[in-house]
């Protein structure tokens, strides 16, 4: 537990002063970074290289945080998180108080709440919502454990978190898009 201490406190000291890092969630391993930060957003679209219209999803640790974001949230979304027995994304539309990078052009954000101690820790401390996309250069496959990772995404991110690179990632999340006109698309199972 000291240790799951010390890397949140190490952790948030990089993603306040505006820097990136790679990070176990309760999926695979992410990068991440401070959600209302556009420059830190954009460092992650560069080292990914990926193009910015290419969404990616937020993090949060309850439902205040959510209540920040977004205005509105279809009261199926509820459901979904509440019923939810896998780690699911939540495409939602309207978000607001986040980096304006971070905002698909259809005016939507993914987000998916966290259990995972590490990831919820980081955001009660930072009290902001958390980037999360896989550890990977886009187009190429998503790496199941710390060891896939590719030299050039840890040495690209500004703090490696020392945490589970032991552990093989599980499957990354479900995502469903939720309009406000109540439309319910599931993106990926």
């Amino acid at each position: 537990m000291e240790n799951l201490n010390e890397e949140v406190h190490n952790a948030y000291e990089i993603i306040k002063e505006g820097g990136i890092i790679l990070y176990p969630t309760d999926t695979v391993w992410g990068i991440g970074c401070d959600a209302t930060n556009p420059e830190a957003v954009a460092k992650i679209y560069k080292l990914k290289k990926r193009a910015e219209t290419q969404s990616m999803i937020v993090l949060m640790n309850g439902d205040k945080m959510i209540h920040n974001v977004f205005k509105e949230v279809p009261e199926v979304a509820w459901q979904i998180m509440d019923l939810s027995e896998n780690p699911t994304t939540i495409i939602l539309d309207q978000p607001r108080n986040v980096a304006p990078n971070l905002i698909a052009t259809d005016k939507t954000l993914g987000i998916r709440i966290v259990k995972e101690p590490f990831c919820f820790k980081l955001m009660e401390k930072m009290k902001k919502p958390l980037v999360s996309t896989s550890a990977n250069i886009s187009g190429q496959p998503t790496p199941k454990s710390f060891k896939e990772i590719s030299p050039e995404i840890i040495k690209g991110v500004d703090y490696v978190v020392n945490l589970q690179r032991d552990k093989i990632a599980g499957k990354p999340s479900t995502i469903i898009k939720l309009g406000n006109d109540a439309q319910v698309k599931v993106i990926r199972k």
